[in-house]
This record gives C-alpha cells, sequence and structure tokens, in this order.
C-alpha cells in the first residue's frame, strides 16, 4: 500500500479508506479501553485512535513522544478530532523507539533554545520553516521575472565591505582572511558581464547588540544592476517586496493561521510605499529624543519609533556621507549627503539597506583615504571603475528581519534554522 501523506489526508480525499502514513508520535493520550496517538510529518498532524480489542494494542503501550512509527488504518471524518480527520489504526510498525523526549510544556524558553536540534521538530519550527521557504522561492520568482540572474559570490573575502570593527577574521592557510559581511562587491564585478544579477547567500558580521533582531550569521537576499539610479532602486525594492508579500498571504493562509500571525498587513502591501528623507525622519523623532541631531545614526529603537509612524514599509533615503559606507555615490551639489535608502518596517525598524555606487574612480579613492581603508585592498574593485565604468545601485535585504515582521515572531532567532548570536553556537 502507498504511503500517504497526512496534507492528503486532511483535505478529504482519503475519507473510507485504508491508508498508511509514516511519521513520529506528536501526542499520545491512554485510557483504559482506547489509546489516542498524534502522528506528525513533515505535512501535517492528524489523530489515530486504536481499540484494546486491537492485536497492536500492546505496541501502541510501548509508544513513546518523537518514536517513529509506520501505521496503517482506515480515514474517518471526525470533527473532533485534529483538522476533522482520524485513522482507525488496524496495524502498527514502530521503526525507532524514542527514549524520554527532553522538550515539554514546563521547560524554559532557555532550555528549549539549547534544545534547537530537538526543537525543530515542533510545530511551531515546522510552519516557520515553510514559510521562509515560500518567501525564497517568491524572491527568486520575482528576479527571475524581470530578468535577474542568480550568482554565486564568496564567503571568504579579503577586504572589508562595512566597518572593519564587524569583521570576522580567520586564518586561511597562511593569509588572514574574512567572512563576508556582504556579497556586493562581487556583485559589482559580475554586472560589467551578466548585467542584472542577484544571490541568496550567508553573511557574517561581529556585531554584539543584543535585540530581538540581529543575527551574527544571517542570509542576504542581494542584488546590483547597471544603468539605473535611485528611483530605479527603490521602484525595483517596492515591486520585490510586494510580490514576496503578496505571494506569501496567497500560498501561506494555513501556516499564518495556526502561527496565530497578521496575514492581513501582507495583503495591505502594495506600491507605492511612502518615502521620507533622513532630515524629515530626525525632525520628527527628535519631538521624542531631543538629543539627536542631524548626522545622528538611527538606532533600533529611533526606526521602531518611526515605524509605527507608517505601520507598513516605508523609505528612509539621503542618510549623510559620513555615517554611510565608501562606496556610496554622493550628490555633485550636496557631497554631505549620500545616495541611499532603507527600507523600513514596523516592530523591526530597518530590513534593508540600498543606494547607488560611486562609479567615479578618483571620488572612490578619495571615500576610501576618508575612512582610512587602503586603495590598494581595493585595487580589483578599482579596476571596475577604469574599464566601463557606469551608474549603477544595488540593496540587501535581510532575509530573517523579513520573516519576523511577516510572521509577528518574538525574536529573530526562530527566523532560521540555526541561530548564530553573541552567546549562540550550538548545536
Amino acid at each position: 500500500m502507498a504511503i500517504v501523506k497526512i496534507t492528503e489526508i486532511l483535505t478529504g480525499n482519503c475519507t473510507d479508506q485504508k491508508v498508511t502514513v509514516r511519521g513520529w508520535v506528536y501526542r499520545k493520550r491512554e485510557g483504559k479501553e482506547l489509546i489516542f496517538i498524534v502522528i506528525r510529518d513533515s505535512t501535517g498532524i492528524i489523530q489515530s485512535t486504536i481499540k484494546k480489542a486491537n492485536p497492536n494494542w500492546t505496541e501502541a503501550q510501548k509508544l513513546t513522544i518523537e518514536s517513529s512509527i509506520e501505521l496503517e488504518g482506515t480515514v474517518k471524518e471526525d470533527k473532533r478530532a485534529p483538522g476533522g480527520f482520524e485513522i482507525g489504526t488496524e496495524s502498527i510498525n514502530i521503526i525507532g523507539l524514542a527514549e524520554v523526549f527532553p522538550i515539554s510544556k514546563d521547560k524554559s524558553e532557555e532550555f528549549i533554545r539549547d534544545m534547537r536540534h530537538l526543537w525543530l521538530r515542533s510545530r511551531k519550527m515546522n510552519l516557520i520553516m515553510k514559510v521562509r521557504a515560500e518567501i525564497l522561492e517568491a524572491s527568486r520568482e520575482y528576479f527571475k521575472k524581470q530578468n535577474y540572474t542568480e550568482v554565486s559570490p564568496p564567503m571568504f573575502i579579503s577586504a572589508a565591505v562595512e566597518g572593519g570593527s564587524t569583521l570576522f577574521g580567520l586564518k586561511y592557510f597562511d593569509q588572514d582572511l574574512y567572512l563576508t559581511q556582504s556579497s556586493q562587491l562581487y556583485l559589482e564585478i559580475l554586472i560589467y558581464s551578466l548585467q542584472n544579477v542577484y544571490c541568496i547567500a550567508p553573511s557574517f558580521r561581529a556585531e554584539k547588540s543584543r535585540t530581538i533582531r540581529h543575527l551574527t550569521e544571517y542570509w542576504h537576499i542581494e542584488a546590483e544592476w547597471p544603468f539605473a539610479n535611485m528611483n530605479d532602486l527603490i521602484n525595483f525594492e517596492e515591486g520585490l517586496m510586494t510580490h514576496v508579500c503578496q505571494t506569501i498571504a496567497q500560498k501561506c493562509v494555513t501556516e499564518f493561521k495556526e502561527l496565530g500571525a497578521d496575514i492581513e498587513k501582507l495583503k495591505a502591501v502594495k506600491p507605492p510605499f511612502p518615502r521620507i528623507t533622513y532630515k524629515e525622519a530626525i525632525d520628527w523623532l527628535k519631538q521624542k529624543n531631543p538629543s539627536l541631531t542631524l548626522g545622528s545614526d538611527l538606532g533600533y529603537e529611533d526606526e521602531k519609533v518611526l515605524a509605527e509612524k507608517f505601520n507598513k514599509p516605508f523609505f528612509v533615503y539621503d542618510y549623510p556621507t559620513a555615517i554611510k559606507a565608501f562606496y556610496c555615490k554622493t550628490y555633485t551639489d550636496h557631497p554631505e549627503i549620500a545616495m541611499s535608502a532603507d527600507m523600513m518596517v514596523p516592530r523591526i525598524g530597518e530590513i534593508s539597506t540600498g543606494g547607488a555606487r560611486e562609479d567615479n574612480k578618483e571620488l572612490l579613492i578619495q571615500r576610501m583615504k576618508e575612512q582610512d581603508l587602503k586603495p590598494e585592498d581595493y585595487e580589483w574593485y578599482l579596476d571596475l571603475r577604469r574599464y566601463g565604468s557606469v551608474p549603477h545601485v544595488g540593496f540587501g535585504m535581510g532575509l530573517e528581519r523579513l520573516l519576523i515582521w511577516m510572521l509577528d515572531l518574538d525574536n529573530i532567532i526562530d527566523a532560521i534554522p540555526f541561530p548564530r548570536t553573541t552567546r549562540r553556537f550550538y548545536p
């Protein structure tokens, strides 16, 4: 008999049919005459029952939480059961009898985080990881529709992309290298061949921030393309964000309902997004935080307060050059202002940073020196400005920050299978 996925049973396609399912014991309740076993597989959970008269009663009594089993029985509709269907068990084959499972309702959040390798089996993490996968698929779908080519930049780098203070250094044979903070510079190389390019890859930042939105290893959705300006950049990001939100709202109704997340806010995401300048943001924030001045970098709390003003995705653009990276292009008539834009969302603040890249070699060298960087460390990057330089833009969006906003998660560590923070690197 063919193995049936639980989700197929829950659609009603298997009612009154004999089925075989494989999975793990999710819950178990034992009575004098009846044992209730809730089974889970990758697609869902379903209740099964076994009567005392059944020859498999003794096997059912042995079952422990997380034991792996193969179960055969007849599907019946039952409104009282989880999902509205139940399997009347006829036979049970224990594949792997589990020891006492260490995770239970009385365990602390800290204990559960230490048991990440087992907590990933939970229904909550199963659903989150499915939504995450759909975000990745929807992102790739949008890039493909816009004729972007996916590429694979390196994780080992020889020079900083962002500030040197957040670099993870490592020994690479007899050389000192770093883990990449962003794939941007390498994407810039590829625009001269493939033009519109993107990647979805990990980035590493040695930030000691302990907030609900910080990881030391996270996944970046990054893109770069030539012959474009700031308006092109913001329009593209609006299109990507809208496509992803609308797609998830359509495909992940079940996951959002079971997780108790607000799917309506995704349905409401449509362009154009509100846009304010950095100066306008500071002027508004000073009402609540008088210590802010022009030139101050926006912190997490500032971004959260600002996001509450709009209650949906929005952009802050035209940041001071002094607080932006060396590669940011500036306005000819206002060199103190960088062509940079951050997308922000409620509760989380910034989820993407982008802008125009400096395409003038001499200005780029000047900016490097202003930030105490050695131009000789970036010779290959300067070559891009020597041979056919072109105006170009790009951005990087944090996948986990997008997911934590979408699903109203308490902490970003639940948005990634194996979180890495200042204190967590196990398993």
